[in-house]
């Protein structure tokens, strides 16, 4: 046995150290989407407006989007294994707080300790799986990894719709504190540290200027459409500063001796091009999720249960298609896998192009099983791909920058395609409108003994007017993201295969006390 393959930890350790590490990332890909359904009941708690309470979600986003990439950097000067315990017990503690908590000012606090401590739990998940596994073993490793970066999220809502409605609003916070114990437990038994090599220097100023960026570009997305993006002065404020400090940012990475961020990350080709399928693959998970429960609450009425019913055949598809391609990983060329996921994304959304408001639900059941089949196909391989030529010595900040870069592609997704379908329906409501008037012999056959003198009428015809522009913008939103899809396929034709690998002396990345 040579001195690699014994630094790696023998197979029942790396079992517990995998169910570990995957409670710790699906507790934390859970908070993602889990509150977003008891907001209206954290609202009425703590007696908030629609505006104030909004502040539950944007302060975790924010936290977690200025925090992450400095995840590498704490890795590398601290050690991965009391990094994940210090974030693992941060996240709990904070999630705990946050089920007790009786005011918006507190809710809102704890919600940014758990964006804060929360940042490095899926970055350095992923790290800790790539070092425990031997490179052969790599595809597999993240395929269980997806499950829980993926699934959490998609699983979100239904889940927090269930507890809310059979429980209470605070066990969504609550559910986190078995998984964060068991996740301690298991981690702070098996998992051995890795010795710190001569930590680099923090570049402050990179960092400060990164963050501000960040920070300035996720409350621009996240308050941009409850402010009508740039007619409001505070959206203006935050887009101007993300672009003054994000300049400032390039201009010290580009000149900087030791800069925060090291551009021989980005000198792979495959990490590079696998951060765009990233980014890419944020916008088709999260924008698709944050569409979905308004137009089927609002257009089809569906209760928040059923919404959380009729979407969960998506997380089943993404589970199915992990499992799968953990499997062929080792015997079929991930690049094709890539292009078959997003082939079978993009039929699913061609699918969804075709909503009415007149379908039942076998047709949503149906697209969303597809493009969960088609997301779980690109993940597994996407990550294997992303990390198959990157230098060990890059793993911790490779990471956290490809999960930086995949969580701004849905911040990015989200707030466009809602902006898009508001002003899409707004667009069509203007044009059906106009064809509603005394004079127009169509609107006599379609609508006979329609009365315009009578309110309710007229009331009721603008509502059927709107449920239909709502549909015409969403069905815009899903063309876009067809096109979306199939336009960045033809930059597979850039990724290199990774070729197969014995494990040797550098390239063992865990070395064990």
């Amino acid at each position: 046995m040579t001195t690699a393959e014994a630094s790696y930890p023998e197979p029942g350790i790396r079992r517990l150290i995998t169910v570990s590490v995957m409670a710790a990332t699906v507790m934390n890909s859970l908070d993602s989407t889990i509150a977003n359904v008891a907001l209206p009941h954290i609202q009425g708690s703590v007696a908030a407006s629609a505006d104030e309470i909004s502040w539950v979600l944007t302060s975790y986003i924010v936290a977690a989007a200025i925090c992450t990439p400095l995840t590498g950097w704490l890795a590398g000067r601290f050690g991965r294994r009391r990094l994940m315990l210090w974030s693992i017990v941060g996240f709990t503690v904070a999630s705990g707080l946050c089920g007790l908590a009786s005011t918006l000012g507190q809710i809102v606090g704890f919600r940014l300790l758990q964006g804060v401590f929360g940042a490095a739990l899926v970055p350095m998940s992923q790290a800790i799986l790539l070092d425990i596994n031997p490179p052969e073993r790599h595809g597999p490793a993240m395929s269980v990894w997806a499950m829980g970066a993926v699934l959490g999220p998609i699983v979100g809502p239904a889940l927090g719709g269930w507890l809310t409605d059979n429980m209470d609003w605070r066990w969504v916070f609550f559910i986190n504190l078995p998984i964060g114990a068991m996740a301690f437990l298991g981690l702070s038994l098996f998992l051995n540290d890795t010795r710190a090599a001569a930590s680099s220097r923090l570049d402050l100023f990179g960092f400060a200027m990164l963050a501000l960026a960040l920070g300035s570009l996720q409350l621009m997305l996240d308050r941009g459409q409850t402010k009508d993006w740039f007619s409001s002065l505070e959206i203006c404020i935050e887009g101007g500063s993300t672009l003054v400090f994000g300049y400032l940012f390039v201009v010290h990475t580009l000149t900087a001796r030791q800069p925060f961020i090291d551009l021989g990350l980005f000198a792979d080709v495959n990490f590079t091009l696998g951060s765009l399928f990233g980014f890419v693959l944020g916008v088709l998970i999260f924008s698709v999720l944050a569409l979905l429960p308004p137009m089927l609450e609002g257009l089809m009425g569906y209760p928040v249960v059923l919404t959380g019913l009729v979407t969960a055949p998506r997380g089943v598809g993404s589970f199915l298609s992990m499992t799968l391609a953990g499997m062929l990983i080792k015997r079929m060329d991930p690049r094709l896998m890539i292009l078959l996921g997003f082939l079978l994304a993009a039929s699913s959304m061609y699918a969804m192009a075709g909503f009415s408001l007149g379908m039942d639900a076998r047709l949503m059941i149906g697209s969303g099983f597809v493009q969960g089949l088609g997301t779980g196909m690109i993940f597994v391989p996407l990550s294997t791909i992303a990390f198959g030529t990157l230098p060990p010595r890059y793993r911790n900040e490779g990471a956290a920058m490809f999960t930086l870069i995949r969580n701004i592609g849905s911040a990015i997704g989200i707030s466009v395609l809602q902006a898009m379908t508001i002003r899409n329906t707004a667009t069509v409501h203007a044009r059906l409108t106009e064809a509603v008037r005394p004079d127009n012999p169509l609107l006599a056959s379609a609508a006979p003994g329609f009365d315009f003198d009578v309110p309710a009428q007229v009331a009721r015809m603008n509502a059927a007017i709107t449920r239909q522009a709502s549909m015409v913008g969403y069905i815009d939103a899903f063309w876009f993201l067809f096109l979306v899809t199939l336009a960045v396929i033809p930059l597979l034709l850039f990724l290199r295969k990774p070729q197969p690998r014995a494990a040797n002396r550098d390239e063992a990345p865990l070395h064990l006390d």
